[in-house]
């Protein structure tokens, strides 16, 4: 039951059926004016912050936190959607931004990756201590997969009913050779434009503890796990990373309902990012494969709202 055999998404047009058209318009060039939050900074208890954007209503029966997938940020297209259709739901808003994100370079040497799984405990103590009711997760991409592996990492508290994510990479070591294949290797040279210059401030923040000599070689994600990720987040090796930080290695332990939706035509995943065999022995987790999507886009005709946020809602109010 928990595999969903048949999606209800449909991509009317050329341009919503080709995996790059709509994953690049879809995301990047899709114009949607960003809510007005108010951000609250945390202290973490290592030493550094974390940014928080809000979205109040009159009430604090519902909370859904939204999580930004790798180099984004609270104010990304696919975030503002959603927040805006959450939040005429009914729901209050918290977008939160992952270390150096959101306008700000953070104070340790550490930044985010798929398993920072203590700074999502950190999000969840704070709106948990706010009072909320009802709270529910929704993530895209990397944000996604860490919902996953806080799921299937931490007990949670009773005031989290569900979670809905899309695009995630179930297995990173699938994802980063997928993005090694042309054309899927445009998408690393656009992060390449933002995690360089985070590498080299991190660099100057903390001299002899950062490889600045290896940026110059970076031609796939392999050199930035291996160089960066795994060494300044404490992994043995990028391969360690993979492993530990890939959802795959959770989902027997997710207990809240939780929907998991990758278009098959996503650029970014893998074949061990559909693993349906797998999702036909969960009572918890249900995986969704809609024909088209691209990653992170799901548009649709006639409205600047995906089928994402619509598909999340329909899952989410049942909890």
């Amino acid at each position: 039951m928990p595999l969903i055999e048949h999606s209800a998404y449909e991509a009317k047009g050329f341009w919503r059926k080709n995996s790059h058209l709509s994953t690049i318009l879809g995301t990047r060039y899709k114009k949607y004016p960003v809510p007005q939050y108010t951000r609250e900074k945390i202290s973490t208890d290592d030493g550094d912050f974390l940014n928080l954007d809000w979205r109040f209503q009159d009430n604090k029966k519902k909370l859904a936190i939204l999580f930004h997938g790798l180099e984004g940020d609270s104010k990304r297209t696919y975030l503002n959607t959603c927040s805006d259709y959450f939040f005429e739901k009914g729901y209050n808003i918290l977008a939160w931004n992952h270390r150096s994100c959101g306008g700000e370079m953070n104070q340790t040497i550490r930044l985010y990756h798929h398993g920072v799984t203590d700074d999502v405990h950190r999000v969840m103590v704070k709106a948990i201590a706010e009072g909320y009711e009802s709270i529910y997760l929704i993530g895209y991409s990397m944000g996604g997969a860490l919902i996953v592996n806080y799921l299937g990492e931490y007990e949670t508290h009773h005031s989290l009913k569900a979670a809905a994510v899309f695009s995630i990479p179930i297995s990173l070591k699938s994802c980063s050779d997928t993005l090694k294949v042309f054309p899927n290797t445009i998408y690393l040279n656009n992060f390449k434009k933002t995690l360089i210059p985070k590498f080299k401030a991190k660099s100057k923040q903390y001299p002899g503890q950062v490889n600045e000599a290896m940026l110059a070689n970076i031609k796939s994600f392999d050199e930035i796990d291996a160089y960066y990720t795994a060494p300044l987040h404490g992994y043995a090796s990028k391969e360690d990373y993979y492993h530990k930080a890939s959802p795959a290695t959770v989902l027997d332990q997710v207990k809240v309902p939780t929907l998991i939706v990758n278009a098959a035509n996503d650029p970014f995943l893998g074949e061990e990012c559909y693993p349906k065999e797998r999702f036909k022995n969960y009572n918890h987790i249900y995986f969704e494969v809609p024909k088209y999507g691209g990653h992170c886009a799901f548009p649709l005709k006639n409205t600047l709202h995906s089928w994402a946020e619509i598909r999340a809602y329909e899952f989410l109010k049942a909890y």
